[in-house]
């Protein structure tokens, strides 16, 4: 006998009972697979934005703030290296090039940084339009700026995060200069892509602070003259190789400042991701046994209203271990139909989340289903299809006299 179109038909006779009990498993593997996806998500993604930064170095403080004002431009309060060391450090011929970095502008919300044309270079790998700035009034953009090439705008003191919405310069805190877009950058996943790019003697003179050159002179870049170098709050530093990171790492660590490799920073940030996963981890495997639990109790209620169908099937002869079956294939097909959607929500929940992150943190998140979910679904569905034996068995144990005395 084939017990399929029994299952069939009765679920489609109580189709919406059956619809809340696949929502409700939906729900707890959804949850479970979007945290497990996002997570991961978040580990990739930082870990490109940072890729392309070789060594920080910045005043001795907490390395993840640094990492954070440096790589995500996440806007801080922090100190900054004296104008001697600054100086000595941008002109250390040992790595590739030193750029340094200099916040405090904005345009419309959006960062604009002080560096040198090597780290455009560096962190674009070749622009996707345009050049890069030859002058102190011209700049690069990140690939997702609104700013055209040829556009002119004026940066303003702060971060003005409302700037946009009032649909012009933050007029407000606006610097008297104005810049020139003379290039863009290629995508790089990571907040650089929203940045404005400057060259750093023009957020130097705006703030009037020395310019790093000698006064009248229209030098962009290294070498710096020590006599007019401002103290800087970080650098980047390009090095040829890991054992002249190694190197330079080891010979800027002192009182006077530090130096760390970005992944030494991030490894601090995935151990609160990972103390956070694990009670989302754990809040999802209670979420998901209270769903299965209730899905037992229900399938329990709702075979109750199907005892009489099952009562005739063993009237009519059918065996025991038919009704088992019939009673049982209910019950998988719920739990199978309701992972599936599960895994399918999951999947889409982490793609909303990653762009949600991403609008706000800038960086590039690229969620997928990995073998961890894919066997977290199964060890539910295995676990789901063993709590489906207990009605059923109940179910087919339940005497044809009994039945009629209860109907």
């Amino acid at each position: 006998m084939n017990p399929w179109p029994l299952i069939h038909a009765a679920l489609a006779r109580y189709r919406w009972s059956a619809l809340a009990f696949i929502l409700l498993v939906a729900a707890g593997v959804a949850l479970s697979v979007a945290l497990v996806s996002q997570e991961r998500a978040l580990r990739s993604g930082s870990a490109r934005a940072a890729d392309r930064f070789d060594l920080i170095v910045a005043a001795p403080g907490s390395r993840t703030d640094s990492l954070l004002a440096t790589v995500f431009l996440r806007p801080g309060s922090a100190q900054l290296l004296s104008p001697a060391f600054s100086a000595a450090l941008l002109n250390d011929s040992r790595g590739s090039f030193v750029s340094p970095l200099a916040f405090g502008d904005s345009h419309r919300g959006r960062p604009v940084v002080g560096v040198t044309a090597a780290l455009v270079d560096h962190l674009s790998n070749g622009l996707a339009e345009g050049r890069t700035f030859a002058s102190r009034t011209e700049a690069v953009v990140g690939s997702a700026s609104p700013l055209k090439v040829g556009a002119r705008f004026h940066p303003a003191h702060g971060v003005h995060h409302n700037g946009e919405a009032h649909g012009g310069d933050d007029d407000l805190d606006a610097h008297q200069v104005e810049i020139v877009v003379v290039g863009r950058m290629k995508p790089t996943g990571s907040p650089w892509d929203r940045a404005v790019m400057v060259p750093v003697e023009l957020v130097w003179e705006t703030h009037h602070l020395p310019t790093g050159h000698a006064p009248g002179a229209t030098q962009l870049g290294p070498p710096f003259d020590e006599a007019f170098t401002p103290g800087i709050p970080a650098a980047v530093m390009r090095t040829a190789n890991l054992a002249e990171a190694y190197k330079l790492r080891r010979a800027y660590t002192g009182r006077e400042s530090m130096a760390f490799f970005p992944a030494e920073a991030l490894i601090q940030l995935y151990a609160v991701l990972g103390d956070i996963r694990q009670l989302m981890s754990l809040l999802a495997i209670v979420t998901q046994a209270l769903v299965l639990l209730a899905i037992t109790a229900s399938v329990f209620i709702l075979f109750r209203l199907l005892t009489p169908q099952f009562v005739t099937l063993r009237a009519l002869g059918a065996p025991r271990r038919f009704v088992f079956v019939v009673a049982w294939g209910f019950t998988a097909a719920l739990m199978l139909v309701g992972i599936m959607v599960g895994l399918a929500g999951g999947f889409g929940l982490s793609f909303g989340i990653s762009w949600w992150l991403a609008r706000v943190t800038g960086v590039s998140l690229q969620p997928g289903l990995g073998w961890e979910e894919i066997v977290m679904a199964f060890v539910l569905l295995v676990v789901g299809l063993a709590l489906a034996v207990l009605p059923a068995w109940r179910l087919q144990r339940v005497s044809l006299a009994g039945a009629l005395k209860d109907y």
